[in-house]
């Protein structure tokens, strides 16, 4: 594995680590009394679904204007509503066992399925944070906008410094080799900097993000009474 590899993998474990960190400060009693069970069967049921949205082919967009090895998938949606029912720790852990089961049949060695476990965490985990404290169509309107913000800017910073030096890297492609290939699905893009941010990065994040909140807010608005929701481990009963 290459630089860029092991800085994404140190980014999961700074993931992994936060998540133990929060799980520390819970008290006593909000952990003896977690059904655990159903947090696990949740996080199998949840995980299932959004391995099958991030894996089959079928369930996943390309765009005529965009390059073409992007694609839209929309494995986040399972997450939301996992994490808007259960609190973000099920969201996280949905994010992460859909990483691990793609992880072995990765054609990146590793760097975009990890890029985009940091991307959806961004997404995700944010608004689910939200949502636990603001149970309420405010506290759904902040979270989207603050995950969708956070996302824009997380995945540009990656996209930039990262993934596009790591794709020249893995097919030995030039700066101009790479930048071509873009042009020919957007000849607007003239460098992979401001450009491609403005061009590929904004506009793919941009329908991906807006289809999955449009597709968690209607599918959870649905089904959430059907979801036995339990209050989020962590919460203080009133």
């Amino acid at each position: 594995m290459d630089t860029r590899t092991w800085i994404l993998l140190a980014f999961l474990l700074v993931y992994v680590l936060l998540f133990i960190k929060y799980c520390s400060f819970l008290s006593k009693d909000a952990v003896s009394s977690f059904n655990w069970p159903k947090f696990i069967a949740r996080i199998a049921i949840f995980g299932a679904i959004s391995t099958i949205l991030y894996v089959v082919p079928i369930f996943q967009v390309k765009l005529i204007f965009l390059p073409s090895f992007l694609e839209l998938h929309f494995d986040e949606i399972p997450a939301f509503i996992a994490g808007f029912a259960y609190g973000p720790l099920t969201a996280f852990m949905v994010l992460l066992i859909k990483t691990l089961i793609k992880l072995p049949f990765s054609s990146t060695l590793l760097v975009g399925e990890l890029s985009d476990l940091i991307y959806s965490t961004a997404f995700v985990i944010p608004a689910s944070l939200i949502y636990k404290k603001m149970r309420n169509m405010k506290g759904v309107a902040i979270g989207f906008s603050v995950s969708l913000v956070l996302q824009l800017i997380v995945s540009s910073l990656i996209n930039i410094y990262v993934m596009l030096p790591f794709y020249m890297s893995l097919y030995g492609m030039s700066y101009d080799g790479l930048l071509a290939l873009c042009q020919a699905a957007n000849p607007a893009i003239q460098n992979l900097y401001g450009d491609y941010v403005l061009f590929v990065n904004l506009p793919l994040n941009l329908i991906k993000d807006g289809i999955v909140i449009a597709v968690t807010f209607l599918v959870y608005r649905s089904i959430h009474k059907l979801l036995h929701f339990d209050k989020p481990i962590g919460t203080k009963k009133a």
